[in-house]
């Protein structure tokens, strides 16, 4: 199981004329969060700071925050701090400044950016993933209606269905469940479901209000 972000979450906030805008988003590398902290900076050229942090976990456990001229400690850890915080991984957060001419000091700058990161994480949709299995179900066309409407009662998600002389369905269910799964196709069927594993895939599990 692992806590992640389902899209792209963004927010912008002002506080003193300096403008904070947040940008939020899933990565499965250091490659692709060096590509998502790029992109950002190159949307806001002109900016004088874009901060960032990000975290992975898995193959690769690895975490990077960076206060891109800032004071230190006023942005880049703040940010890590709350993906930590909430249990994220694999998933990359960059606050761009746009400074208005104030000084905010160091505790005005942790609240903005902070502010700032809480929101485009909460917009980027947090998940909690596990790992799945796509089995493919060869069955008869008389099991077709049956079959589809008894996997929706329990949350067996239907990929697709081919049709020749017999249907085949792609589902996906949770890897924990695939004993459970096969006895179900057996049983709804009458034995003459014909099981297979076809693929693993995530499976979003639940969607959270984490902030």
């Amino acid at each position: 199981m692992a806590l992640t972000l389902a899209g792209c979450g963004n927010s912008k906030i002002e506080i003193k004329q300096s403008v904070f805008i947040g940008c939020a988003g899933r990565i499965s590398s250091p490659e692709d969060a060096s590509s998502f902290i790029a992109g950002q900076r190159a949307l806001y050229p002109d900016a004088r700071h874009s901060c960032y942090a990000w975290v992975l976990t898995g193959t690769v456990n690895m975490s990077k925050y960076s206060d891109d001229g800032e004071p230190s400690g006023t942005a880049g850890m703040p940010l890590l701090n709350i993906i930590q915080s909430k249990g994220l991984t694999d998933c990359a957060l960059v606050v761009t400044r746009y400074f208005g001419g104030i000084l905010l000091g160091k505790g005005g700058l942790v609240r903005a950016y902070t502010e700032a990161g809480v929101a485009a994480l909460a917009d980027a949709d947090p998940v909690e993933v596990v790992p799945g299995k796509i089995f493919t179900v060869t069955i008869d066309y008389p099991d077709y209606d049956k079959f589809l409407f008894e996997c929706g009662k329990r949350d067996y998600g239907v990929k697709g269905s081919r049709f020749g002389n017999k249907v085949e369905i792609d589902i996906l269910t949770e890897e924990s469940a695939e004993d459970r799964f096969r006895s179900f196709a057996t049983d709804i069927t009458s034995g003459r479901a014909i099981v297979s594993l076809s693929g693993t895939e995530e499976l979003v599990k639940e969607h959270l209000t984490l902030f």
